[in-house]
């Protein structure tokens, strides 16, 4: 391999560490040594990258040795077990779990927002859930602009954004249903010891399990997660996460209310057409809008539909589609990646 960083991805075998794997070599991103990690059961197997064929090896502390680069999306449990026995031998980690994101020691970075708390890791970097993700991304260039008072968002998550054998099961329950023949439901909403429900030809307006106040877990996720990355405590947002049967790609439907008054809906177009890592796909007259079977394998955060609220001057309504997997996990990792390097902080 060509000269560059010792690259460690945790969680090599999982549907984020292959996208991981897979946008890593799209970029060229350099890398002098790859170690592969994941659980014991894995350990042994091969993978390719880049032509190579690399041993995958079990996760232990002792695997981070000489790594400068770890890439962790195995699950919070092996996050904080293993991410700081890697920082302790010298690594920068970027975490694609739960684990770390309301630290407030540790940065939660979307680079096309908050770049630059980059600077203040103490070793461990988060990467935001994917859902959080995409509406940063559209929503900084507004807050930067225009100011932002309010944040309404409304998801449609994919069934990949719960992991492979959520996949599995919708695409089982559509061909029984098809079929004729009865099934039994046993992965989502959320785990193992839960009720379960159909998600072909359904919405379940539950991701992640209930808290105290009548929100999920994943819906403060995205309230709390806005707030630290784009350094708003007092911002307003309010947040309904609803999976449905999509194999892949988030769509969300949010409405923010500006602080300024007298924008109007072409100026908002223009300004994400400048945006970056956004592309507007707005023409009603043409029916041209975002929608989640046109984003797969695409790293950007696709906007339309924007139009002004009827009894709220300062409210915009907007749809926001994107890649969970991608810009909503791998690409966004490499990316953190990227900008460690860009700004001398990879070392």
């Amino acid at each position: 391999m060509e000269k560059g960083f010792h690259v460690a991805v945790v969680g090599a075998t999982g549907a984020v560490g292959e996208q991981i794997l897979k946008t890593l070599a799209e970029r060229n991103f350099p890398i002098s040594k790859l170690t592969l990690l994941s659980s014991k059961r894995s350990a042994g197997k091969t993978l390719t990258f880049k032509g190579e064929e690399v041993v995958i090896q079990e996760a232990t502390p002792e695997s981070f040795e000489g790594v400068q680069l770890a890439l962790f999306s195995a699950g919070g449990s092996v996050s904080k077990a293993l991410a700081p026995e890697a920082v302790q031998r010298g690594a920068i980690v970027v975490d694609n779990t739960s684990a770390f994101r309301m630290n407030p020691e540790i940065p939660l970075v979307v680079p096309e927002v908050n770049e630059d708390d980059l600077h203040k890791h103490n070793g461990i970097i988060a990467n935001p859930n994917c859902s959080t993700i995409q509406m940063v991304v559209a929503l900084e260039p507004i807050r930067k602009k225009y100011g932002l008072k309010k944040v309404i968002v409304s998801t449609y998550q994919a069934v990949s954004g719960a992991g492979a054998m959520a996949i599995k099961e919708m695409k089982d329950q559509t061909a029984a249903i098809l079929a004729g023949e009865e099934f039994t439901p046993e992965i989502l909403p959320c785990g193992s010891d839960e009720k379960h429900y159909q998600i072909a030809f359904n919405a379940i307006p539950q991701i992640d399990k209930f808290q105290e106040n009548g929100f999920t877990f994943e819906e403060m996720k995205m309230i709390n997660e806005t707030k630290k990355i784009m350094h708003m405590p007092e911002l307003h947002v309010a947040a309904t996460c609803v999976r449905i049967p999509v194999d892949t790609g988030h769509s969300e439907s949010v409405f923010f209310e500006t602080e300024h008054t007298g924008l109007t809906v072409t100026e908002l177009k223009e300004m994400f057409t400048e945006a970056p890592g956004v592309v507007l796909e707005d023409d009603i007259n043409n029916q041209l809008y975002p929608m989640p079977i046109n984003s797969v394998s695409k790293n950007d955060v696709f906007v339309g539909r924007i139009r002004q609220d009827l009894d709220n001057e300062k409210g915009f309504h907007m749809w926001v589609v994107s890649d969970n997997l991608l810009k909503g996990a791998a690409w966004n990792s490499v990316q953190i990646s990227e900008s460690l390097v860009k700004l001398g902080l990879l070392k």
